[in-house]
């Protein structure tokens, strides 16, 4: 019961979250830039332009917030909204997305780490389900007794969470770059440089939220050893 609570509060703190994200995103994309004409797209090649970077493309990608930066090709992806339209909205996730393509560039020893990560977590992700499911089915059916599998399972899922955390430092990481830069090269004005700043802080709350819902299920899944523990004494 413990666990199905965490996992409804969980979901419905993330959609809350990304509500208002969404929300905050379809204000902010009607908001068009005073201090400069260009998109998106013109945003993100004038940074990575500003940093040296020249083997990274700009690339439309589709659906909505969906930008991402892919290391493997070297390619940011933004979104319709993002590529073409100039808004507050659109050179703040174009800028973050630029962010990442630095943090490649130099070398950022969490974004590295986080990249290991993926490629194991790829390899697991259905091991750790099958893992958790059956073990606690088995652990439960055996009064506690029969607890191997589902401790491998949680033992696996800790990659999960410690991905989830090493995540939060990288995309602050990418977004304080972003703003710097604007800061620095006058791209914006102070008006529309608060509204990037909170148009990112609630992107990153979507990670907050994902992190703390991922160590809540770790948590139960070892306080239950805890209180078979009790139990047995």
């Amino acid at each position: 019961m413990t666990y199905y609570l965490i996992i409804g509060i969980t979901f419905l703190v993330s959609i809350i979250v990304n509500t208002i994200l969404k929300n905050k995103f379809i204000t902010y994309s009607k908001l068009r830039l005073h201090s400069t004409n260009m998109s998106g797209k013109e945003i993100a090649e004038k940074m990575l332009i500003d940093h040296g970077i020249y083997d990274v493309k700009v690339l439309y990608t589709e659906g909505d917030l969906m930008d991402h930066y892919n290391p493997l090709n070297k390619t940011i992806n933004l979104s319709e909204k993002v590529y073409y339209e100039s808004s507050t909205a659109a050179i703040a996730v174009a800028s973050h997305e630029c962010g990442h393509a630095l943090q490649h560039k130099l070398g950022y020893n969490l974004l590295k780490f986080r990249n290991h990560l993926i490629s194991i977590l790829n390899f697991s992700s259905i091991f750790i389900n099958l893992a958790i499911i059956s073990g606690l089915t088995l652990f439960y059916n055996s009064g506690g007794n029969n607890s191997f599998i589902l401790q491998l399972g949680i033992g696996s899922f800790f990659l999960v969470v410690c991905f989830s955390f090493i995540t939060l430092p990288i995309e602050f990481n990418a977004s304080n770059r972003a703003l710097n830069w604007m800061k620095n090269k006058n791209i914006v004005n102070y008006q529309e440089y608060q509204k990037a700043k909170e148009s990112l802080n609630w992107a990153a709350m979507t990670y907050v939220v994902s992190a703390l819902g991922s160590l809540a299920q770790l948590l139960y899944f070892l306080s239950m050893f805890t209180t078979t523990e009790k139990e047995d004494h």
